[in-house]
């Protein structure tokens, strides 16, 4: 991308030329004293007795860039900051930590949050103002910044005690309204209470006609679109259980369908400013392509619509091109605002991705054969994505009017009737399109990119991994499981502290794209063992590479030491021993990324049933007793905690596949398994060996309620279990599978049961028994269907036949 004439001469850089952060580089020219949070800060806040000036922010936040501009490269507002305050700048996505205690702290106070966050500190860091983004100027509606910043400096210098006594009295509060814990002996909230709540909030603010869950701004929700899976695989058979799937699915075809959604360059931007799905903020953040690529893998795994297949693989091409590294990991974001052309010297927001409709029609002015006389190709995509000649963004939505005269792309009709207004045939239509796609796409690529944040993430790596993993898995995709492993490789090599085994939080692309780390390494967070577990967790059931598993564990190991809270149960955001934190916070809510408390129940689940590590599935129901008031009364906020709390509830089932690890049979099975949705099923416990009896001493233990399908006559006869007794697949219909069928659940089929895998498929699909919880510890019931008895067998007894029916 050209620079050249965008700026004037460079200003003189201020400490944060020193940082790694691309977010902090970002303002290392402004005319602003700006810190890193850090003890040098500190210690000259006490030392002058100034109060702190903390702003947080992102690189590719738009609203951070709007007030750098009409603040931070403001000489006279830089020197009012530098004259009364310690100026700190730091990246929420290297401190989430910092970020998560002040917005606790500005949500309190102000009823809402989001960035760039402005909070004032006294000099022992108690915050007692604070807000997001602020006007350079007084105006009729608000307060301008340089008002503020003089209005709490003259404060400061006639009331600092009253100041002081309010901060204080501040943080006793944070500390009371932040408090997460539970009594030693509370059980964890019953499911079906938590599940029917969670579905009727969710059903409540539900836009009938769009979709989503709100009507303006709308985020992609993943957290809520899997509690909606969960709830229909666990109902349905009931109304209740239809209206989750067609909330989900609806959801998600909308979002596809909508502006949100990159038809030219592939991906998901941020979230919509409107109720359609159309008019976006256009940055691209890693951890909703991670995310969405699960959810829309799911939604094909379910429904069996390659649309939603395409989808995930459109997203996965995206995050592989454009935020990949070639070290393996994944870059954080790409940002919002660009240059609109290589001459241009002010940035606006989307002007990467909008096109005006003369650029369209000059792009595609192939007339289109078989179409009516005169139709090219231009004509038939503006129809079909709604582009206008005067722009197709209203100027309610557009405030700095720098998308006027320009479209966002977003279907405005169905293939089958753009086709019949042109009179073309559903195949033709799917080739016009795609090549006016190609074209859109070529072109915009000799325009100058929007910034991208290098800065990479254990955290977000780990959603990235699940993402790749999870679709490699569903969509049999073993490029996609390739690419998983490699990310877990990068994490592994450049994130993991040698020696400690414990995880950092972040690495920097430097020259030549070597991969570089701050002069002191950040630490890795709560989440960032959570999702790189989860990942890990997702890549071993994907790949049947122990190694991944094994790693998972001793993480989880770590996550314990570093993190738990042994007195109020659950686990802290962060490690202790900060004193620049004045809260250790346990989140409490699914947001943008899920919780990572949320998320680690299951994964306690998953490594207990892996182990049979009994302390984990305790620390499990300890985790949602803490969160039970919540989890009860407003669900909503926890929807990815709520769904745990079902499989937590039902007891996870394993799949125990044995057989030789290139048999045709094995690999049948194995797609059978990974194509069909149960959320409390292990997808694959692998053991791999040509002869089933030698199996046992070169794998981790079973779990309870673990589901042993053994391909091939000699596994079914070495244990106690056969797969023609499970009832789960006929091989007719298991052949289908591998041939690419989308299976699913038997609507016969309990998804608590024994039986839980089945190709739907006419008489095939045959009901299972449901399967009792085993206590940790006791003795294997041997299932002989269609009825059912609790032998005292062994589940895997070497050389041991199934119990004849008429013993039962």
């Amino acid at each position: 991308m050209a620079t050249a004439g965008r700026s004037s001469p460079a200003r003189p850089a201020n400490r944060l030329i020193y940082e790694k952060s691309p977010y902090l580089q970002q303002h290392a020219r402004n005319p602003v004293d700006w810190y890193p949070w850090g003890q040098e800060a500190f210690d000259k806040a006490k030392q002058e007795n100034k109060l702190i000036f903390l702003s947080v922010g992102y690189s590719t936040c738009h609203w951070c860039h709007v007030m750098e501009e009409e603040s931070f490269k403001n000489q006279e507002i830089g020197e009012i900051m530098s004259k009364n305050f310690v100026c700190i700048k730091v990246d929420r996505e290297e401190r989430p930590d910092v970020d998560k205690v002040y917005m606790t702290f500005v949500q309190a106070t102000s009823g809402g949050g989001g960035w760039p966050m402005s909070v004032w500190l006294t000099p022992d860091l108690k915050p007692f103002v604070g807000g997001t983004y602020f006007p350079p100027e007084d105006s009729a509606h608000h307060v301008g910044f340089r008002t503020v910043l003089l209005r709490i400096a003259e404060q400061w210098r006639q009331n600092q005690e009253a100041l002081l006594q309010s901060s204080q009295r501040i943080l006793e509060a944070l500390h009371s309204l932040s408090r997460v814990g539970t009594q030693e002996h509370q059980a964890a909230p019953p499911a079906q209470e938590v599940l029917t709540t969670c579905f009727q909030q969710l059903s409540g603010s539900y836009d009938e006609e769009y979709g989503g869950f709100s009507q303006c701004p709308k985020f992609p929700t993943p957290v809520n679109l899997n509690f909606l899976f969960t709830y229909w695989a666990l109902r349905r058979t009931t109304p209740e259980g239809a209206r989750a799937l067609q909330m989900s699915l609806h959801t998600l075809k909308m979002m596809a369908h909508g502006g949100i959604h990159d038809h030219v360059g592939q991906g998901f931007h941020r979230y919509s400013t409107d109720r359609h799905w159309h008019v976006p903020h256009f940055e691209k953040m890693l951890y909703d392509q991670g995310q969405l690529a699960v959810v829309y893998s799911r939604a094909f795994q379910i429904s069996g619509d390659e649309f939603f297949a395409d989808v995930a693989a459109d997203i996965l091409l995206y995050a592989s091109r454009d935020l990949g590294s070639q070290t393996g990991g994944f870059y954080s974001a790409e940002d919002a605002d660009s240059y609109p052309t290589a001459a241009s010297s002010k940035k606006r927001e989307g002007a990467f991705c909008v096109w005006a409709a003369e650029e369209v029609r000059a792009l595609l002015p192939d007339p289109v054969e078989g179409a009516a006389e005169g139709t090219t190709l231009g004509d038939v995509f503006m129809h079909h994505y709604g582009v206008k000649e005067d722009g197709n963004v209203s100027p309610r939505k557009d405030p700095h009017k720098e998308l006027q005269g320009k479209n966002v792309l977003i279907v405005r009709s169905s293939p089958e009737l753009t086709a019949a207004r042109f009179g073309l045939q559903p195949g033709q239509l799917s080739a016009v399109l795609q090549e006016g796609r190609h074209r859109l796409q070529a072109a915009r690529a000799q325009r100058p990119r929007p910034h991208l944040d290098t800065k990479m993430l254990a955290s977000w790596n780990g959603l990235m991994i699940s993402g790749f993993a999870q679709a490699g898995a569903v969509l049999a995709k073993q490029e996609y499981v390739s690419r998983a492993a490699q990310a877990a490789g990068f994490v592994r090599r450049h994130l993991l502290e040698p020696g400690s085994g414990r995880l950092l939080r972040s690495c920097y692309r430097g020259e030549a794209d070597v991969v570089e780390q701050s002069a002191a390494p950040i630490h890795g967070f709560l989440e960032d063992y959570v999702f790189v577990i989860q990942g890990l967790f997702d890549l071993y059931e994907a790949s049947l590479d122990q190694s991944w598993l094994e790693w998972a564990l001793q993480l989880q190991h770590t996550q314990d030491k570093l993190f738990w809270d042994p007195k109020g149960f659950a686990y802290f955001s962060s490690e202790a021993g900060d004193p620049s934190l004045l809260l250790r916070l346990k989140d409490d809510q699914d947001g943008a990324e899920p919780a990572a408390n949320s998320v680690t129940v299951t994964n306690l689940l998953r490594a207990a049933s892996y182990s049979g590590h009994k302390e984990w599935v305790e620390k499990a129901g300890q985790i949602l007793a803490a969160f039970s008031e919540k989890l009860q009364k407003i669900p909503l906020a926890l929807p990815e905690m709520a769904r745990a709390t079902a499989v937590f509830h039902r007891t996870l089932k394993q799949v125990v596949i044995c057989g030789d690890p290139q048999g045709e049979d094995t690999k049948e099975m194995l797609r059978c398994v990974h194509s069909t949705f149960i959320p409390n099923k292990l997808p694959v416990e692998a053991v791999f060996c040509a002869d089933a009896r030698r199996w046992r001493p070169r794998r981790i233990p079973l779990p309870p309620a673990a589901v042993p399908v053994f391909p091939g006559e000699e596994g079914g006869q070495s244990h106690c279990l056969r797969l023609q007794q499970l009832h789960l697949l006929a091989a007719r219909h298991l052949t289908s599978c591998a041939a690419g069928a989308a299976p699913s659940l038997s609507p016969g089929v309990s998804p608590g049961g024994v039986g839980g895998l089945g190709c739907h498929g006419g008489s095939a699909c045959f009901p299972a028994p449901r399967a009792p919880v085993v206590p940790w510890g006791a003795a294997w019931p041997c299932w002989c269907p269609p009825c059912t008895c609790a032998c005292q067998l062994p589940l895997l007894a070497e050389g041991r036949e199934s119990k004849p029916k008429s013993q039962c």
